[in-house]
Order: C-alpha cells, then sequence, then structure tokens
C-alpha cells in the first residue's frame, strides 16, 4: 500500500478516481500516459482500487482514507526552508513517517471497521435463520408426528421432499399465523402428496392425494370408513389433548350404521354421511339454534382412506349468538341496498340494474369480521334481468343477521 502511494502517477490516478468513478479509456485520456503503464500503476495500486464488471475503476474504502490522507498533508501550511539543510531534512523525514503512521492508522480503522460491520451482519443474518428454523421447526415435528400417530402412515417406508411451505399473517383471521407445507411420499409402489395447514402452530388441515398405488400404513387399518374415522379422531384426541376432541370422538362413537344422521349433544352437532368405503363426517359447534359451521371439525373419506381433515373449532370463537334479522327483512334489506350499488367492467361503470323478483337463494351461516369471532350472517343471492359488462349475471348480498347492517356486495360471472 505505502509503495504504491510513492509513484506520482498512482497518486494522481487516486485523485482521479477521487472525482468520479471512470472507465480504462477515461483514465488513459485524462492522465496522458499510455496504456501498458496505466496497467502496470492499476495493478500496482492493488486493493486502494477496484473495477466492477462494466469496466468502471473506483476507490475502495482503502483508497478513499489514503486519499484522505493525501489531501491533509498536501493541505498542510507550508514551512518555510531554513539555512540549516539538517534541519529541512529532519522536517521531511518527521513528514514522510507521520504521512506513513497516519496512512496505517486509518487503514487499519478502515479495516476493523469494515470487519466488525460484516461480522455483525453475519450474526445478524445467522439469527435471522436459527429463528427462521426454530419457528419451522414446531410445525414440521408436528406434521411428522400426525402422520405416524394419528393416520398411522409409514414414513419410514417413503422418501420425502418438501415441495413448497408459506408463512403469512391472515389478518382477516385476527393476524393469525398461516403455514402451509406441501410433501412429496415417494415409495417404490406408492406415491403420495400431502398437504398440513397450521394456523397458530396448531394443525388446521391434512389432505392427501394418492397419485399411484395406495398408502402404505404402520399399522393395519379398519375396513370401513366409519370405524376408520372412529380411529382416526380417537388418535387425535390423544395427539392434541383437547377436551372438545374427546367431546367429538365420544358423539361420533354412537354413529353404529352406514347411514346419513344428525346428532346432537350439547353444543356439539354431528353430520355424518357414511357408505362403506366412502364418508363425509362433520361436527359443528352449535349455539341459540346457529350452526357456526367455520368452528367444526370435518373428515373425508375416500377408498376408507382419509383424504381430508380440516379442524377450524380451536382457533374461531363466537362473537354473537342474536339473530334479530329475519330472512324477510333481510330480503327486503338486500333489495334496497343494491339500488345504489354500481361496479365496473371493462372500464364501464354499470349502476342501472335490473333483479328478478324473487331471490335466487337465501342461507344463513355466520362469519367472521375481520377476526377469528363469528357472526351470524344472510346471504341473499339475485339473478339480474339479463347479463351484463363483464359477464355478470347474478349478484349476492352479505349481510349481518345481528344488526342488519350490508357487509358486502358481490356480484358473480359466468
Amino acid at each position: 500500500m505505502f509503495s504504491s502511494l510513492k509513484h506520482p502517477a498512482r497518486r494522481k490516478i487516486l485523485r482521479v478516481l477521487a472525482d468520479k468513478p471512470v472507465t480504462f479509456s477515461e483514465m488513459l485520456e485524462l492522465l496522458g500516459i499510455s496504456s501498458s503503464n496505466l496497467t502496470y500503476h492499476l495493478e500496482n495500486l492493488g486493493e486502494l482500487i477496484s473495477k466492477d464488471n462494466k469496466g468502471v475503476y473506483r476507490l475502495s474504502t482503502f483508497g478513499e482514507a489514503a486519499v484522505s490522507t493525501m489531501r491533509i498533508v498536501e493541505e498542510a501550511p507550508q514551512v518555510q526552508p531554513k539555512k540549516s539543510k539538517t534541519a529541512t531534512q529532519k522536517w521531511r523525514i518527521f513528514t514522510g513517517s507521520l504521512l506513513i503512521v497516519i496512512i496505517v492508522l486509518a487503514s487499519i480503522s478502515v479495516f476493523e471497521l469494515n470487519t466488525l460491520n460484516q461480522t455483525n451482519t453475519e450474526l445478524n443474518d445467522l439469527q435471522k435463520k436459527y429463528d427462521q428454523l426454530l419457528s419451522w421447526a414446531t410445525t414440521t415435528d408436528d406434521a411428522l408426528s400426525f402422520l405416524e400417530k394419528v393416520v398411522q402412515i409409514d414414513t419410514n417406508h417413503y422418501q420425502a421432499s418438501l415441495l413448497s411451505r408459506t408463512v403469512e399473517q391472515r389478518d382477516d383471521l385476527g393476524g393469525a399465523i398461516q403455514e402451509i407445507m406441501r410433501y412429496s411420499l415417494t415409495s417404490e409402489d406408492s406415491k403420495l402428496t400431502v398437504v398440513f395447514r397450521f394456523r397458530n402452530n396448531q394443525l388446521s388441515r391434512y389432505q392427501l392425494v394418492v397419485t399411484e398405488g395406495s398408502p402404505v400404513y404402520s399399522q393395519a387399518q379398519s375396513h370401513n370408513a366409519l370405524d376408520a374415522a372412529k380411529g382416526v379422531l380417537d388418535r387425535f384426541s390423544n395427539f392434541e389433548g383437547d377436551l372438545y376432541l374427546q367431546n367429538m370422538s365420544r358423539l361420533l362413537s354412537l354413529v353404529t350404521s352406514y347411514q346419513s344422521i344428525e346428532i346432537k349433544e350439547g353444543n356439539l352437532k354431528l353430520n355424518a354421511t357414511v357408505f362403506r368405503d366412502n364418508g363425509r363426517i362433520e361436527i359443528i359447534h352449535t349455539e341459540n339454534n346457529v350452526d357456526y359451521s367455520p368452528k367444526s371439525l370435518m373428515m373425508i373419506y375416500e377408498d376408507r382412506t382419509l383424504v381430508e381433515l380440516t379442524n377450524g373449532y380451536y382457533l374461531f370463537k363466537v362473537g354473537d349468538t342474536e339473530v334479530n334479522i329475519s330472512s324477510e327483512r333481510a330480503v327486503e334489506l338486500a333489495r334496497n341496498a343494491l339500488k345504489s350499488f354500481s361496479w365496473t367492467a371493462n372500464g364501464q361503470t354499470v349502476s342501472n340494474f335490473g333483479i328478478m323478483p324473487d331471490p335466487e337463494s337465501i342461507q344463513f351461516h355466520p362469519n367472521t369480521k375481520n377476526s377469528i369471532e363469528l357472526y351470524p350472517q344472510w346471504t341473499i343471492t339475485f339473478y339480474l334481468d339479463r347479463v351484463y359488462p363483464g359477464d355478470i349475471y347474478r349478484v349476492a348480498v352479505y349481510i349481518w343477521a345481528d344488526t342488519g347492517e350490508i357487509a358486502q356486495i358481490q356480484t358473480m360471472n359466468a
């Protein structure tokens, strides 16, 4: 570094680069030296300069420190020469020594600062990765345990590959953290795709797609969908350890035949349609004669295989049970809301539209208000008198059944 500053041409190069980054050809024109000499000097400047992939030269951090030091020394007031040659020589030696010391100290300081910044950056990156791994470890372990202990898939039989993993915060669910993982399980005679959804680090949905062969289990499985569902729910209850799952398991045990059946006990309502190898079982929270369907557990069986288990019971809460708006009043409110409703399609605003006299459907179900609390809601759907811009031919009006407020109006196209 110090030998690089001895040559005046190199100091001139540093001054040029201190003004602005330049290319090799621009530097040749500014310095007025041959290209071979310029190449030689650039190589000897070493770490004081850098070159990007576009061929533009600029000062490095060390180079900036060196130029700053050069300017300090060059701008120092001139000392009047004395008659004594010995004093002049001593002054030159002192100035040169001071220059070297300043450059050394500046270079060391810059180097230590860069090293410290780099270390802090690497430490922060490692901490982020470590925290990320910790946050994923819980759900990954839970997914594997669920497969082995609840579904009883023989994981030792399969080669597992993570296909995708997404994590997001669901503002519409009160800020719940949602993680979705897709795995491929492959063996010589069986290929499966498994999807797990976790909300707030608890299993919310399990889905299985059999692409080849049949699932390989670690235990003998039941010969019909009903018994298989009872076994899964019992094991899931032990897996999670929640009282509501124990109550659900006991309620399902009351189903003893292949049929469509509805059983209500306390705040739980069981709807089951089971026939031999196939079945759909849903256990819903009910209160004040309102079925809060999002707060439920559902199992779907195909060919005695659990292809889906969805659990929203633990996440959703009941916000209100009062139903103050009748279906007739909800239809009236929907018609009034549509009188001032408009939409824009293909740059065209549609406001004057007609609806059929009677609603296509009137549905009653709870919904959330940007949180995990459920409120009763009416959904009134009308056919339009014709197809409008955007291929719109239906419109649905969502009305809160406790207050009568319009929650949303949604157009529907073909």
